[in-house]
């Protein structure tokens, strides 16, 4: 308790009822270093030291085989429409039967993620286990992420066929 010191003598001092607050001040202020210290060590990472790649990126072939999903849900193998019931049949002829030829996977990008299953899991049935997803690069360093037209982007490593199907 803080005491005040009356003019008057005698040996009683008058108790003050003012809250000193300045232990106060000093404890939140301990309290906000602790805080500072002990939050970024209470995040969860996982700490792992990855390896480094010496390979080259795999070259595009050629002739590129597109797989086209528009936003009304029909499919094209390079300009051609298909139907889902010759997919299977008409793909094969695309390829000459070689079922490891990589497929380019492109979707509007209206189109819903179980519509795109969908045409994953039509691949994987027909036998074609290696697809890659392709999207537009967007210019790194560019404001609000612009998007070079005309520039398919497919990902160094494909994207796993549906039900867990790698590809190599």
């Amino acid at each position: 308790m803080a005491a005040r010191i009356r003019e008057t003598f005698g040996d009683d001092l008058e108790e003050s009822h003012d809250i000193n607050v300045t232990p106060f001040i000093d404890v939140i202020l301990v309290l906000l270093i602790i805080f500072m210290v002990a939050a970024p060590l209470a995040t969860v990472d996982v700490n792992v030291d990855l390896p480094g790649s010496t390979a080259t990126p795999a070259p595009r072939p050629e002739t590129p085989l597109f797989l086209t999903l528009k936003s009304d849900l029909t499919l094209t193998i390079g300009n051609d429409a298909v139907p889902r019931t010759a997919f299977a049949a008409r793909l094969d002829s695309r390829t000459r039967g070689d079922k490891q030829t990589r497929i380019f996977l492109r979707a509007d990008k209206t189109v819903g993620y179980g519509d795109l299953m969908e045409v994953m899991n039509l691949l994987r049935a027909a036998g074609y286990l290696k697809v890659a997803l392709v999207g537009l690069e967007t210019v790194s360093g560019a404001t609000g992420g612009e998007v070079v037209p005309g520039t398919p982007a497919t990902g160094a490593n494909s994207a796993p066929a549906p039900g867990g199907g790698k590809t190599p």
